[in-house]
């Protein structure tokens, strides 16, 4: 890792000023796009693409914006539509089967038998109805938190819910596993959930920012998608910045993608993992002990700086939190930490965080104090200072177009969810924190404490799953599994035998994007172009899309349920609605949009115009410049450092300002032979998308998810590059083959999120090296509850047993 010198950081900033100037950012032009010949137009989450059909096959798929940097998941669509991981047809769990209102067998254990559509209709209905009328709407969980489809029409949770409002309401869900601590902390602090907002964008970076500290972030990695569809914008960006001179600071303990891509062209500091706050508070220490904090701006757009700064200087609770005292924590040198607090005020200085540091046990305090430093720092609100915590996602600093926005169907009947709002939970008699799920299902009835309200978690009696893969996603999956088996049915729609779909009592075989058509933008924030999403391939086996699934389901509600559901509009005339509706709001923005007719037919993608006013888009730029008419959200109108709300809620895991709290597994508590695990975001899969397709063969080590280990580490354990090895702790086990590297810190170690659930049945290890098989299952805090999947201690060794098969994408046994 880099020992940054103050002589080398001038030498990088010393070519910064006015380096980098950009009035547009089109990485697009229509006559590129025809260039790359023909192909059906269609998109993903990782954006446009062109998709080539031979014979009534999917035979490729690539992009269809010309852009700089390469995107490995672009070229996954024929391993989407044709795997054997595919659920090709209704199936049901055959101890299920047998006898559904006193099921015989185990989830995850059973064979399941294949029926027709109408069967598993019927026995879902009858259970359904049976479980709605014994123990009420609350009993029905349709949360159904996960990825969506990148189509306005075609999402599955959105679907789901629908007909569940039908039904008359289920249990939902709150907030997501992504961003769980900080949508919470950050209203709180800043009045917005900041991780879901539009960034200072990318031209003001690239004119005004000085320094850029990339801290906790992997955009070559999580810019290959987006929520919707991705731009593509946020990759050339990075680009453009990697070549624009500027100082770029790597705060990360893991050497990744975007350091490696940056080169030289960046500095990289490896701190232990979880000690991010700790490493912080050294460099606030610094700023207040050499009097370089900006106490104008704390005074004029801040409150509770006071007792924050008597904390920091140890007067109340006696404990300094100078450079030293957070270097014994953190593992960086006291004068690096020094060096950085000199950086960080003589320069404008862009704080860039990632997700992952909130991800973790008392996760609410890493954005919150990332949001004081960069308060004390004084640059909030002035063009290129300040932080932004979605820099890394769906290409958040895109600047926002003039643009016809395409609406999307709504989780109400009737209504209509503007794009990008389709989190909202519609219908939901209860709604629960979704990383809280197994402590749902094992408390039913319980009482627990989220965001200084008193709840109670439902008892739930049918889950039904359509879109998400829980059984990856969730932290400690054998606990997961036990909580599991409590529910009287389990529904999975899927395309794919996932662990989910495995554990199900009815699996429903549900189409790709790919086997149907819908509409998209792309860019989350910056609506960039508008797409149609054509129909490729025909379904493979009896795949049908959650939209005639539960239009369906909604006739054995009642009669005329169906036309109910879909408020008697085809696919087709959906989508023309949608596109009408955009087209009406591309005329105020006097954008050219032609008929829906000639935009399906002529195969070509609809680019929104550049609008320079919102190139010049600065994140909290009124607050700062009028503090009184623009005040934030919080209840003070102010940066709340202190927070009398949170104060109030008298939580000892949350306390009412930044505190440095040390997690119950990290480094600095690791017994004898215990590494720090941590589970970052792979290069080449969307979390667990795409760990079936043939792009598996660029990273799998000996057929297993690698796990990256440092030399020193792998060393004393006589483990080499290519080796398997097991990784275990009091919660699981799992396999995993040996890349030794000294990408990673000493001390830890790294499987990539993602992989699929694989279990071996005589040792239970996990055989594909699922890593919330090891982690920790413990809400952030009682504030906000959210996920803590990089919190956990694991030992390694390497592995001489017999080599279990690996059938993590194998179809289950079927009778």
């Amino acid at each position: 890792m880099t020992n940054m010198t103050r002589r080398r950081f001038l030498k990088g900033t010393g070519i910064t000023a006015g380096a980098f100037a950009c009035s547009s950012f089109s990485p697009l032009s229509l006559a590129e796009l025809n260039e790359r010949g023909g192909g059906v137009l269609t998109a993903g989450r990782m954006g446009p693409l062109l998709c080539d059909v031979q014979d009534g096959r999917l035979v490729s798929s690539k992009n269809a914006l010309a852009q700089t940097m390469p995107n490995s998941l672009q070229l996954t669509g024929p391993d989407q539509v044709y795997t054997k991981a595919r659920v090709k047809y209704p199936m049901v769990r055959k101890g299920f089967l047998s006898n559904p209102s006193s099921p015989q067998g185990v989830r995850g254990s059973d064979e399941f038998v294949r029926v027709s559509w109408e069967k598993a209709y019927k026995l879902i209905h009858e259970q359904h109805m049976r479980i709605r009328k014994q123990y009420g709407p609350a009993a029905v969980f349709a949360g159904s938190y996960g990825w969506r489809s990148s189509g306005v029409l075609h999402k599955a949770q959105t679907l789901l819910q629908r007909y569940m409002s039908m039904a008359g309401g289920y249990s939902g869900h709150l907030g997501d596993y992504s961003t769980g601590a900080a949508q919470v902390i950050m209203p709180h602090v800043m009045g917005s959930i900041e991780v879901y907002e539009q960034q200072t964008t990318y031209p003001v970076i690239l004119e005004s920012s000085e320094v850029v500290v990339l801290w906790g972030l992997n955009p070559v990695n999580t810019l290959k998608i987006a929520w919707s569809s991705t731009d593509c914008a946020g990759l050339e960006f990075f680009h453009q910045l990697k070549q624009s001179g500027k100082t770029i600071i790597a705060i990360d303990p893991i050497r990744s993608e975007t350091i490696e891509f940056f080169g030289e062209n960046a500095q990289w500091i490896a701190p232990h993992p979880m000690t991010d706050v700790a490493m912080m508070l050294g460099i606030a220490h610094t700023l207040v002990k050499k009097g370089k904090h900006d106490k104008a701006f704390l005074e004029k757009y801040t409150t509770g700086f006071e007792p924050f700064e008597a904390y920091l200087m140890g007067k109340e609770d006696g404990i300094e939190k100078s450079s030293q005292w957070a270097s014994d924590i953190c593992g960086v040198s006291a004068e690096q930490l020094e060096l950085l607090a000199d950086i960080f005020i003589q320069n404008r200085t862009m704080l860039m965080s990632g997700w992952g540091m909130q991800r973790q046990q008392y996760g609410e305090q890493r954005h919150w104090m990332i949001a004081t430093l960069a308060a004390m720092l004084g640059q909030i609100g002035l063009p290129g200072g300040g932080f932004g915590l979605s820099y890394h996602y769906s290409n958040g600093g895109n600047p926002t177009r003039n643009a016809g926005v395409l609406p999307a169907i709504s989780a109400s009947l009737g209504g209509g969810s503007s794009a990008g709002n389709d989190w909202a939970i519609s219908g939901a008699m209860q709604s629960f924190p979704v990383a809280r799920i197994v402590e749902a299902l094992e408390n039913p009835g319980k009482m627990y404490i989220h965001n200084g309200h008193e709840l109670k978690f439902p008892n739930i009696k049918m889950i039904w799953w359509a879109g998400g893969a829980n059984f990856t996603h969730h932290q400690d999956t054998n606990r997961l599994i036990k909580a599991w088996q409590k529910p009287e049915l389990i529904v999975i729609s899927e395309p794919y035998w996932t662990a989910a779909a495995k554990h199900a009592d009815v699996v429903l075989p549900i189409t790709t994007s790919f086997e149907r058509n819908d509409l998209t933008m792309t860019g989350d924030y910056s609506n960039q172009h508008l797409v149609p999403m054509k129909k490729v391939v025909e379904p493979e086996g009896e795949s049908r899309n959650d939209f005639d699934v539960f239009a369906d389901m909604s006739e054995l509600l009642a009669p005329g349920g169906h036309d109910v559901y879909t408020e008697g509009k085809t696919e087709m005339e959906w989508l023309y609605g949608f596109y009408t509706a955009a087209q009406q709001g591309g005329r105020s923005a006097r954008v050219a949009m032609p008929n829906f007719s000639k935009f399906w037919q002529d195969n070509e993608l609809i680019e929104m115009k550049w609008n320079e006013k919102n190139a010049k888009f600065v994140r909290h730029a009124a607050f700062r410049e009028d503090p009184v008419l623009n005040p934030l959200g919080t209840p003070s109108g102010k940066i709340e450092i202190y927070s009398k709300t949170i104060e109030g809620y008298n939580l000892k895991d949350c306390p009412p300002h930044p505190t440095w709290l040390a997690p119950d597994e990290y480094t600095g508590n690791a017994k004898d032979g215990e590494l720090q695990l941590m589970t970052a975001h792979a290069a080449h899969r969307l979390h667990s998308q795409f760990n079936y397709a043939t792009i598996r063969g660029q990273y799998a080590i000996a057929d297993r998810e690698p796990i990256w280990i440092h030399p020193d580490d792998a060393m004393v354990r006589d483990i080499k590059t290519g080796d398997l090895v097991r990784a275990f702790n009091q919660r699981g086990q799992v396999l995993v083959g040996a890349e030794v590297t000294d990408r990673i810190k000493q001390g830890s170690v790294c499987i990539h999120e993602g992989a699929w659930p694989d279990f071996d049945k005589q040792s239970g290890i996990c055989k594909n090296g699922g890593c919330n098989v090891l982690t920790l299952d413990v809400p952030s805090s009682r504030l906000a509850n959210g996920c803590a999947a990089n919190s956990a201690l694991v030992r390694i060794e390497k592995y001489t047993g017999e080599v279990p098969a690996l059938t993590a994408f194998d179809p289950p046994m079927i009778s």
